[in-house]
């Protein structure tokens, strides 16, 4: 089975293939492709992978081209993490509405925006390649905004476009050790958009567990999301926010925040992965050092601004690449599988129409993936869906058209931007960083 990873000079492509080489026999991936548009990046992230299949003891054999086509010629399933603009872009996209007081996040806040207007476009003709190279291939999408993309993908690849987010099953690990049960005995009740969702039930044979959790203060906080927002404010909800909700409910927290730390996420990150793409090595060994070393830092730094404990790296993470890989499992032959994925709605929220895309818990198996009724919602997460819909879909038709007036009107209604006036001079802010760096 061949699987192609487009993006593959990437970061994280050394945690895909390790999540590869732990499920080999299983996944019987006989071929990886490494895809990219930097030759650099391929090397060094090769690199890495030999030094990984040495220290395994086992290897995936893999390849690298520049060539898309090439790339995904035939594959199986094609994963696609691409940063249309590099981090440099990045660092626009959030200190613009930095300096005017507004959260600049990059999938949650008008950053978000700014990188699909770059991207959709982007997106939609590598997705076209897939449908004409690999026309039964599953297209597993990691790149942000993963709910808005993965929307602007359907009319090309249909429902075998699924985006994925580790963000609810790190949550779901964490209220099952919050309970002292095993992850797998529990079912967990979950709704949203991609980095706007809810838990809103938990439960085991015997009935619904999640009441009992939120009266125990001890336990409720034991878990990154319930310290980060607090017991008060969970059970004001009745419900268990997934982390980037942190952003909404305190974007104001996080802007003070970000400007005491000094520099923006994508400040932090260009400078540890110049490190690590940069620096002279002697040998595979020796990258796969610096990448661990990056790795680290990365970690020890996500969601800082929101005090989220163990960093990204403790007993209850899971990372995107594992959250594809059971994508791929249960797809490719595997057992069926209830996975919350980034899927078309098709009557699973009432309030939404069939082809909006919403992250909720999904039957995934070799015929397709089908999402789960999951009824009527509180109104306060029906009308954030709902605005943040229309910000989605106002996004991709201003990304498609070239729309600067689109992309105001979607800015404008942005949960955290939330007037006109302001999201003038965001755009104008980012028109004028586009014309500086074209000068330098």
């Amino acid at each position: 089975m061949k699987v192609t990873l487009v993006g593959g000079g990437g970061f994280r492509t050394p945690l895909v293939y390790g999540a590869l080489l732990d499920r080999s026999e299983r996944l019987g991936v006989d071929e990886l492709v490494l895809h990219d548009v930097d030759a650099s990046r391929l090397e060094r992230i090769g690199g890495v992978l030999d030094a990984l299949a040495a220290e395994r003891g086992r290897r995936v054999p893999f390849r690298s081209t520049l060539d898309l086509e090439e790339a995904v010629e035939g594959a199986a399933f094609v994963l696609c993490a691409i940063r249309v603009g590099g981090l440099e872009a990045r660092i626009v996209d959030e200190r613009v509405p930095l300096e005017l007081g507004v959260l600049g996040q990059e999938t949650v806040g008008p950053g978000g925006i700014a990188f699909a207007l770059r991207t959709v476009a982007v997106m939609r003709s590598i997705a076209e390649t897939v449908g004409a190279r690999a026309p039964g291939a599953w297209f597993v999408n990691f790149t942000n905004p993963a709910g808005l993309v993965t929307e602007a993908l359907q009319p090309i690849l249909g429902t075998r476009a699924v985006g994925i987010c580790d963000g609810p099953e790190s949550l779901f690990r964490g209220v099952a050790r919050a309970l002292g049960r095993p992850r797998e005995e529990l079912w967990f009740d979950y709704f949203g958009l991609n980095h706007l969702g809810w838990l809103r039930g938990v439960c085991d044979a015997d009935g619904e567990l999640l009441p009992d959790l939120l009266d125990d203060e001890a336990r409720l906080t034991s878990f990154p999301e319930g310290r980060m927002l607090g017991a008060e404010r969970i059970r004001s909800l009745g419900m268990v926010p997934m982390e980037y909700l942190w952003y909404l409910y305190k974007a104001e927290t996080a802007v003070e925040e970000i400007r005491r730390a000094g520099q923006t996420r994508g400040e932090l990150l260009v400078g540890q992965q110049r490190t690590f793409y940069e620096a002279r090595i002697d040998g595979p060994a020796d990258a796969l050092r610096l990448w661990r070393e990056a790795v680290g830092a990365r970690n020890a730094s996500y969601m800082a601004e929101a005090g989220k404990p163990e960093a990204g790296a403790g007993e209850d993470a899971v990372g995107y690449e594992d959250v594809a890989l059971d994508v791929v499992e249960a797809a490719s032959g595997g057992a069926p599988a209830v996975l919350v994925v980034n899927t078309t709605n098709r009557g699973s929220v009432p309030f939404l129409d069939d082809e909006a895309v919403v992250e909720v818990p999904c039957v995934v198996g070799p015929t397709g993936v089908s999402p789960l009724a999951v009824g009527e919602v509180p109104t306060h997460a029906r009308e954030l869906m709902e605005t943040v819909k229309g910000v989605e879909r106002l996004t991709v038709e201003a990304a498609l058209a070239g729309s600067t007036e689109l992309a105001e009107r979607a800015l404008e209604l942005h949960p955290v931007v939330g007037s006109r006036e302001t999201a003038q001079r965001i755009l104008a802010g980012y028109a004028a960083s586009r014309q500086k760096n074209s000068h330098t």
